[in-house]
């Protein structure tokens, strides 16, 4: 197949265009050419801003590819104008959302019939935590009315493994790589959720060779963090609880994958996956992902989401409650 990837060169993009790659496709991707890219020299490169709207497009008119992924879609600056070109270029469109579409559900577990959160304005144009869940339900309400069921909606959970830019999981992998008291969030029954990259990508080459229809959430196994910690192979740990987290005012940016059961957005630890599973999805055992990021955090310098510091304060204050 021809398949073209919108993105393509960081974290989830490039294990997309790794694996189709491994399948025997021919991909080219099409991105402003800003980040590092290091694709396979067999890549085909198309240069292009989206955030231009069509005259950002100009690289694909004339073309045509069996599927389109669009790893990169977030503002309804340019997905209207991306869909437009491509309508009657690419038989079928592959669009990576995110399990925020659902916003804070009440409860567990999300299924893909769950209720969304609605969709974001024009006038939206900063993605933050309030918007991005908002704009990637406009971003999919636009996919389906253009290509209707000729799309598919990827919905990933939070998304690990090498190559993630953003401190998440990789920052329990290195703390207790690290050793020293370390500290534990709340009781160690609260529930953490995420899904190797690896495994995104190769359902999302399943999407693509079987040109799958519908909406699906993309989840890994449901841990208790007691459980997690016991996959990190961490020790010397102090359980600090919740509410002396949030009394220090630590949020899940400082103590990333930490959302305690019943708190804010802690449903989205309880995705169901069982429509990708059944469609195609296999899940990479939490082991290896841990083993594999801790490799590639040998070369690798990521600023701590927690800081020693206030890893120290939430100790000592865990002992005096």
């Amino acid at each position: 197949m021809n398949v073209l990837v919108l993105g393509g060169t960081q974290f989830v993009g490039r294990r997309i265009v790794e694996e189709l790659l491994r399948g025997g496709h021919t991909v080219t991707t099409l991105n402003r050419g800003q980040s590092i890219d290091e694709l396979p020299p067999q890549v085909e490169r198309l240069r292009g801003d989206r955030t231009l709207g069509v005259t950002g497009l100009d690289a694909l008119s004339g073309r045509k590819w069996e599927t389109c992924i669009d790893v990169s879609g977030y503002m309804l600056l340019y997905v209207p104008a991306t869909t437009e070109k491509l309508c009657s270029s690419v038989r079928h469109y592959a669009f990576i959302s995110a399990v925020s579409v659902y916003g804070d559900p009440a409860c567990g577990p999300v299924r893909e019939s769950h209720p969304r959160s609605p969709p974001a304005g024009d006038e939206v144009t900063e993605i933050d935590q309030a918007t991005y869940g908002p704009l990637k339900v406009a971003c999919e309400n636009i996919v389906s009315e253009v290509f209707g069921d000729r799309c598919a909606l990827l919905r990933p959970q939070i998304v690990a493994g090498p190559y993630d830019p953003l401190d998440r999981f990789s920052y329990w992998v290195r703390r207790a790589t690290q050793g020293g008291e370390m500290v534990a969030p709340g009781s160690g029954a609260d529930p953490v959720q995420f899904i190797d990259a690896r495994d995104v990508a190769c359902f999302v080459r399943t999407v693509c060779e079987k040109q799958l229809s519908g909406r699906f959430n993309l989840a890994g196994p449901r841990l208790t963090w007691t459980e997690f910690m016991s996959v990190l192979g961490a020790s010397n740990l102090v359980w600090v609880p919740t509410e002396v987290i949030s009394a220090a005012g630590v949020t899940e940016f400082e103590l990333p994958l930490f959302r305690p059961a019943g708190g804010p957005r802690s449903s989205l630890m309880h995705v169901d996956n069982s429509s990708a599973v059944y469609a195609g999805l296999a899940l990479t055992d939490p082991a290896i992902t841990v083993r594999d990021v801790r490799t590639w955090l040998v070369n690798c310098d990521l600023p701590p989401a927690l800081s020693s510091e206030l890893e120290d304060q939430l100790i000592r204050q865990s002992r005096n409650c």
